[in-house]
């Protein structure tokens, strides 16, 4: 796991000296990027080119510097003013140096816009520290008071190590109740004391004080376009994104046996997008003489010194190999066997730089693989996660990827349309744009569940329910909320499709967890949603704000699955989730999102502009593939592991479960002829890898992460405390 600390202190006591250490704490194995009053460290295998510092001061140019090296002997001043960017980020040692310059005048929204997924961390002078958070969530920032000032991280789980922190049980709760509700989560953690600073916004530390604010409002940025400008928009981010991962000159050797490059086919059209755009970049130039000019054909014959335009956007150009330029290097395509879909088969055969492999499916690759041995060997990640129990089935894709490996992760929740923006076209006075969505709901209804309840009951189930959540004030939604989940009223993701779509049109929707939660759980987080009804009422409308944060959640799961399956020296990449990718989208119209098949259709959009015309008009749309059955059979094998870690089980001893009914759950689950709603596995899996999560921070030493921490007493688990 990888992570930047630092703190920021108030100003000294009377008679004290002027950097004064807070003891000899300082995190383990780390190197000092700034060292003062406010430092900052850096933990874990960064690569030199994720570490890029910019240092401005009066009189001088910005110095752009890209490593950890010797800190700056050079005492910093009221005027100096520092900049860190940390994680992969495509801005040249320009843009960052006329970044921090704008930076001194309080903007800051613009350090977020450059291509890649990194943390900014921006000092002015010696007591003042801000950090940014990206948009999706997949770059967090946690804080903490600690030593008359804040500390802050890039991981939640040092800053409670720090502060001796016991585990947050109303979190837990929350966190397994209503997974996607803010109203619930807020901004805590499952550690008690530290903050997460929430997405889009920027952690300022002034004279070691904390302030919060958004540096990218949703509902203040640009309005919607057109369709044909937003796809434009949406093409030229993309691209940028996967451009400047695949064009990083020399971004990590390749360990022997892994290809550089790689890309991971298991996630269906998106994944197959970014295949097909690394695919068609070309590679970086390396050291020599400038290439000599190549003339193109253009139609029938060749334009002295022109160049072929391969359709996509501005700057984007066929570029035919020359001299000082290498050969494309090979992609590592990555698919398991039991996940081929028509999109990865179609772009196999025509696409020669691909080296696609297909694992064979077995044991070892099935979720919950991790629980047939010791449960407690597997890594510890910053939170719990569903992703943990399928953290080895995601390594042996991981592990026959490249060093650095591409995947679409996020897609969906970035690109398609929530449910909930049904609610927002009609708040908007657009109630025909509802008609394509709901038509296409009434048709798959009218398959699978007759002719009367897809022609009759699903467009009256959606319209009414839009129409409700449209109206409905979000106080009111807010208690009605408490009041079901108090009563156990929960979702169980069966049904009809129209059904399914109208349990999502709520304010606040309950997990898949929760109908397994105790009522005194329960009674927590309806009490924190009933606090939250008196608050006022979010400006975004509901569908939007649904979206985002359903991005939000994804977003951490992403985070956990890297921290659980990242192999050592390997970089897994999500570019939908860059910010400037998600900036794209919020561009498109609400009425082509909820199209019938959107998000097949803009990504065949964003690959024709990027040249790739030879696609078919139903490329990537098929049945998804079955993820039921690869659990249910995880769950089987696994049987004795799980019933071992429920026999005694940490959240039960925290009064979060009822440990019964769980059990039947299980039991229900491994047997292959009962029928099982969708909502039944992941609200298990949510169950089980909690469980697996507290016996590995149990099992923790504590004070691993730093150096010089007095000697503490304390348990992993508290008694029950729902706060």
């Amino acid at each position: 796991m990888r992570w930047l600390t630092g703190w920021s202190t108030g100003a000294p006591r009377a008679g004290a000296p002027a950097h004064e250490p807070p003891g000899a704490v300082a995190p383990i194995a780390a190197r000092p990027l700034w060292t003062g009053p406010n430092p900052l460290w850096a933990v874990g295998d960064w690569r030199p080119e994720e570490i890029r510092l910019v240092t401005l001061r009066p009189g001088a140019p910005a110095v752009v510097t890209t490593g950890a090296g010797a800190p700056d002997p050079v005492e910093d001043t009221p005027a100096t003013t520092r900049l860190a960017v940390i994680g992969h980020c495509g801005a040249t040692d320009a843009e960052l140096a006329a970044g921090l310059a704008a930076a001194r005048g309080g903007a800051v929204r613009h350090l977020t816009t450059w291509p890649g997924s990194y943390t900014v961390v921006l000092r002015t002078g010696t007591r003042s520290t801000a950090l940014l958070t990206d948009l999706a969530g997949a770059r967090p920032v946690f804080h903490t008071p600690w030593a008359d000032g804040t500390a802050y991280a890039t991981a939640a789980l040092p800053l409670a190590d720090l502060i001796g922190a016991p585990l947050d049980t109303g979190h837990l709760a929350a966190r397994l109740a209503c997974p996607e509700s803010p109203e619930a989560l807020g901004t805590g953690t499952p550690y008690l004391g530290v903050q997460r600073v929430p997405p889009g916004h920027t952690l300022a530390i002034r004279g070691g004080r904390p302030y919060l604010a958004a540096y990218d409002e949703p509902g203040g940025g640009p309005r919607p376009r057109g369709e044909a400008p937003a796809v434009r928009e949406l093409t030229r981010a993309l691209l940028e994104s996967v451009r400047s991962r695949v064009r990083t000159p020399a971004a990590g050797a390749a360990g022997p046996g892994r290809a550089r490059l790689g890309v991971d086919l298991s996630y269906g059209t998106a994944s197959a997008t970014v295949a097909l755009l690394a695919a068609a970049v070309p590679p970086a130039p390396v050291a020599g003489p400038a290439p000599a000019p190549v003339p193109a054909v253009a139609g029938p014959a060749a334009v002295p010194g022109a160049r072929a335009r391969n359709g996509a956007v501005k700057g984007s150009w066929a570029r035919a190999s020359a001299p000082g330029r290498s050969a494309p290097e090979p992609l590592a395509a990555v698919t398991l066997g039991e996940s081929e879909g028509p999109a990865t088969l179609a772009i196999a055969p025509h696409t020669p730089r691909l080296r696609h492999t297909v694992l064979a499916p077995g044991p070892d690759t099935l979720p919950y693989a991790d629980l047939v041995a010791d449960p407690q060997t597997g890594r510890l990640t910053d939170e719990p996660g569903p992703e943990l129990i399928a953290a080895a089935r995601a390594a042996a894709r991981f592990d026959a990827g490249g060093t650095d490996h591409l995947t679409g992760y996020g897609a969906r929740q970035v690109l398609d349309g929530h449910p909930a923006r049904l609610a927002d076209l009609v708040r908007a006075g657009r109630p025909r744009e509802l008609l394509p969505p709901v038509a296409a709901l009434a048709g798959a209804d009218r398959v699978t569940a007759g002719v009367l309840a897809g022609a009759l009951r699903t467009p009256l189930t959606v319209v009414r329910a839009a129409h409700r959540l449209s109206r409905i004030r979000y106080a009111d939604a807010l208690d009605d909320a408490a009041v079901r989940l108090t009563l156990r009223h929960v979702p169980d993701g069966g049904g009809t499709a129209g059904a399914r779509s109208a349990d999502d049109l709520l304010w606040c929707v309950p997990g898949p967890a929760a109908r397994w939660l105790s009522d005194e759980a329960l009674s927590a987080v309806a009490l924190r949603l009933r606090l939250a009804a008196r608050g006022p009422a979010p400006a975004e409308p509901p569908g939007v704000r649904r979206a985002r944060y359903a991005l939000h959640r994804h977003a951490r799961g992403f985070r956990t699955l890297v921290h659980a399956a990242e192999q050592p020296g390997q970089r897994l990449h999500a570019p939908f989730l860059d910010n400037q990718v998600v900036r794209a989208s919020r561009l498109l119209p609400d009425d082509i999102r909820l199209q019938p098949g959107a998000r097949h259709a803009l990504l065949h959009a964003v690959l024709t502009g990027a040249g790739r015309t030879d696609l078919p008009l139903d490329w990537g749309r098929g049945p998804r593939p079955d993820r039921t059955a690869p659990a249910r059979a995880g769950l089987r094998l696994a049987a004795d592991g799980i019933a071992e870690l429920f026999d005694a089980p940490l959240l039960a001893e925290a009064g979060l479960i009822d440990l019964p009914a769980v059990r039947a759950g299980l039991a229900r689950c491994a047997d292959p002829d009962a029928p099982l709603a969708p909502g039944t596995l992941a609200g298990l899996a949510e169950l089980v890898s909690t469980e697996l999560w507290l016996r590995r921070v149990r099992a923790r030493r504590h004070g691993a992460c730093w150096t010089g921490l007095p000697l503490a007493r304390r348990t992993a688990l508290p008694a029950a405390r729902f706060a």
